[in-house]
């Protein structure tokens, strides 16, 4: 009995191992190859996620909020143009820095083509306090945001060593505006977002030939949406979109004229910003605290329209006019510039004398045909689009009077 269990488990053990070594040898089951649908087991799905959607961005130079009465109110209509060219740079590189958009682009004006258009105001600069009005719309004419951003410098932020030698103090109020842009995109519905490129499309189309796109586009109350789109290979879509690919190109190469510009003026305008910002601190720190200057500028000013108004007498008008210079030279001590700073001053009112920065004439072609732009930023930009749609309209004639064989 002891030797038939004995061999059982004998047996039972080799059969065991005999399995064992032949799994671990096997070489495979003697097919090769993929496998027919059939006989497929089905993977786990994985989502694969689609690069998000970076819209275009252009922005217009700003509206340098030049007031009549600018005099009154101590504005520099020079320094206001040349900021308005500045601050429309400072906030397309902001935009770019949050690597949320595509190409970020600084136009003369707001006819330009892209997906989203950031349009701004400056309200108040004074070295000390600057505030924008902003407002941000899509090619569809949907607005996203309507805003006043303001921020004031502080002493620290002229810290050289700690910011940098050419740091800008307004930089923190472009940063702002960046932001607050890209909090609105993430909750646009994903969906509309992906329309734009579309609409913006049509729209560039529609631009040369109303007739053949707007079909395409229907439009109320200032908003665009979508009716259909031509085929890929419709003649005219391929037309118009060897014409925007142009017409792109052009508005990068206008990209290094604003930049050439920017450092033209950047270190007289850091100059401007540092006196500046010491001279508004000492108003509004005389204006608050009553200091002594201030207060006795005041009441010599006060005392001089009084002592007018009372006296005929020679010595009277005389005794005005001395408490008038009296409190005037008190209350703007702190405003003098020097030397240097006339220099800086002289460089801003040259390079702001027009909101259009300039640009030496350019000879510029297309398909074997050329033109010479001549005048400033806006004139040459609107001289291009002219010279497109004298393309676009020259191949269609062309493209019509060919014979159908």
């Amino acid at each position: 009995m002891k030797i038939i269990s004995y061999f059982i488990l004998v047996t039972y053990c080799s059969s065991l191992l005999s399995g064992c070594t032949t799994t671990g040898n096997s070489t495979g089951n003697g097919r090769v190859g993929p496998a027919s649908s059939s006989n497929q087991t089905v993977p786990r799905q994985v989502k694969v996620e689609k690069p998000a959607l970076k819209l275009d961005v252009v922005v217009p130079v700003m509206n340098p909020g030049i007031p009549e009465d600018y005099d009154e109110k101590n504005i520099w209509p020079e320094l206001r143009r040349a900021e308005a060219n500045r601050f429309s740079i400072s906030l397309k590189t902001a935009l770019e820095n949050t690597g949320k958009f595509g190409a970020v682009r600084v136009t003369p004006d707001q006819t330009a083509t892209g997906d989203l258009y950031v349009m701004g105001r400056i309200n108040k600069s004074n070295g000390e306090d600057i505030e924008i009005a902003i407002e941000v719309m899509d090619i569809s004419g949907r607005r996203w945001l309507k805003q006043k951003f303001s921020h004031r410098v502080k002493k620290r932020d002229f810290n050289t060593a700690r910011k940098g030698k050419n740091y800008d103090v307004y930089t923190p109020v472009f940063q702002e505006i960046a932001k607050a842009i890209v909090k609105k995109l993430k909750r646009q519905n994903s969906k509309r977002l992906a329309q734009l490129p579309s609409i913006k499309e049509m729209r560039f189309g529609a631009n040369f030939s109303e007739e053949a796109f707007s079909p395409y586009i229907k439009e109320k109350r200032g908003r665009f949406s979508l009716n259909g789109l031509p085929a890929e290979d419709d003649p005219m879509l391929v037309r118009t979109q060897a014409i925007w690919v142009r017409d792109q190109l052009f508005i990068d190469r206008l990209q290094d004229h604003y930049e050439t510009f920017n450092l033209s003026m950047e270190e007289s305008y850091l100059v401007w910003q540092k006196q500046s910002y010491a001279e508004s601190v000492s108003e509004r720190e005389a204006r608050r605290s009553a200091s002594t200057n201030g207060l006795l500028g005041i009441l010599a000013v006060i005392g001089a329209v009084v002592i007018a108004s009372k006296t005929n007498s020679t010595t009277g008008a005389y005794a005005a006019i001395g408490t008038g210079v009296l409190g005037a030279s008190l209350i703007s001590k702190s405003f003098r510039k020097s030397k240097e700073a006339k220099i800086h001053r002289e460089a801003l009112s040259e390079l702001g004398s027009s909101l259009d920065i300039h640009m030496a004439p350019q000879i510029v072609a297309f398909e074997e045909k050329t033109v010479e732009l001549t005048g400033s930023a806006k004139d040459q930009f609107t001289q291009w689009r002219d010279f497109l749609g004298q393309i676009y309209l020259t191949e269609t004639v062309a493209t019509e009077l060919e014979p159908v064989l």
